[in-house]
């Protein structure tokens, strides 16, 4: 729309997004590196994934009623500030030669704790500070900047400082957690997301519900909605073998693909450059493309990375088709954060945030789990080749789920909604 544009409070939460991602991202290739200089065994080495993932299923519901309570900035500074002693502890011990498996499983349970509602939290305060008409724009550059941070840069600077010294990432990821409090910070305003005062008279505090018939309330709406409970399955399911892949990748990496800590990095970074390729160019993509072909060839590339990653000990050809995937999956978060943050009333954007990202995890968390057991059993290739299995048919089935007219009557029902 002619004079709308980003502002400075947008050019605030990107910087603080973009710096928090960085050290996350070192974290991410840090921990299980850490692990696997600890034991060989998948089961343990998948555990840590399983353990971040956990938080996702227990707090994403309630989470997303108090993001729906409270100032969504202030609380995102909060969840800052607790995540920055948690992560310098495990940094400490590392340092101290007392880390154990367990105290990174207890610091990741930490983290992910807060991030899950971090993230929900950000979901919703970008609506209310971005005009809709540039959405997609601002959800791309948004994961442009988390994309370069946390796979480009972090992968082979994580492994690099891994080799210097493994507390290092750590360190690092808790002064940017630090420098994100501080950015939010500086933005000005209150962003609280229902009003104090209820319909009836004014000063009358609202009357809170319970947190269950809250959350339940934006689990209802979600579930209503045909095109969102759809993408919201379909991505859980199809990161349910995804993070399975991802679960033993270090070990792929290792055995396979004979590659030590910095090339396991540069796996990420792989993806890292198609994901900030696709975030860059998403918003005209996606218009030239349209969504339909937008979801269906990402699709295709879902089960062509397994095909790739089961079959090949090529470091490039796995690199490639990483790279692909990473385009594929910047695609595909614009037009899923975009049409729900379009289609939800503003009132309830925490909670169907939240209840998305518990759907998904449940996907994730099982998947960790169930990468590192099948691999242990059947052998490390084994959750690729499910996963392509799994691919092709969510392709085939639902091949005609994402068609125009779909798509058309979401984005008229946003028109109702907004008027």
């Amino acid at each position: 729309m002619a004079g709308e544009k980003l502002d400075g409070r947008y050019a605030k939460i990107w910087a603080a997004s973009t710096t928090s991602a960085l050290g996350s991202g070192l974290a991410t290739v840090a921990a299980p590196l850490l692990i696997a200089s600890r034991t060989e065994d998948p089961l343990v080495v998948s555990g840590g994934f399983a353990v971040a993932w956990l938080p996702w299923l227990l707090f994403a519901l309630p989470g997303g009623v108090l993001v729906d309570r409270v100032d969504r900035r202030k609380l995102m500074i909060t969840l800052d500030w607790i995540r920055v002693p948690a992560v310098a502890l495990l940094a400490v011990a590392i340092t101290t030669g007392n880390v154990s498996v367990v105290l990174l499983y207890a610091v990741l349970f930490v983290i992910n704790s807060g991030e899950v509602v971090f993230r929900t939290a950000g979901g919703a305060l970008l609506p209310t500070i971005v005009p809709k008409a540039l959405l997609e724009r601002a959800n791309g550059r948004l994961y442009a900047g988390t994309t370069l941070a946390h796979g480009m840069l972090s992968g082979p600077l994580s492994g690099f400082l891994f080799g210097v010294a493994a507390s290092v990432p750590f360190f690092v990821n808790a002064g940017t957690y630090a420098v994100s409090a501080l950015l939010l910070g500086l933005i000005g305003g209150a962003y609280r997301a229902r009003p104090k005062d209820g319909p009836g008279d004014p000063g009358e505090p609202v009357k809170r519900r319970s947190i269950r018939s809250e959350a339940t309330e934006g689990f209802r709406w979600l579930m209503g909605q045909r095109l969102l409970r759809t993408m919201v399955g379909l991505i859980g399911l199809l990161n349910l073998t995804l993070v399975a892949a991802t679960s033993v990748l270090v070990l792929l990496a290792r055995e396979r693909l004979q590659l030590g800590a910095v090339g396991y990095g540069l796996l990420f970074t792989c993806i890292a450059v198609g994901g900030l390729l696709g975030s860059l160019t998403g918003d005209r993509l996606i218009a030239w493309c349209t969504p339909t072909w937008t979801l269906r060839i990402g699709l295709l590339i879902e089960a062509g990375t397994h095909l790739v990653l089961a079959t090949s000990t090529s470091a490039p050809v796995v690199g490639v088709i990483l790279f692909l995937f990473g385009v594929h999956g910047a695609l595909w978060g614009i037009v899923a954060s975009s049409l729900r943050q379009r289609l939800t009333p503003p009132d309830m954007l925490g909670r169907v945030g939240s209840t998305s990202l518990f759907i998904i995890a449940g996907g994730n968390c099982v998947g960790a789990l169930l990468g590192g057991a099948v691999a242990s059993k059947f052998g490390l290739t084994t959750p690729y080749w499910a996963g392509f299995v799994v691919a092709v048919i969510v392709s085939a089935v639902t091949w005609r789920v994402f068609d125009r007219a779909v798509v058309s009557a979401a984005y008229a029902e946003e028109a109702a909604v907004s008027r």
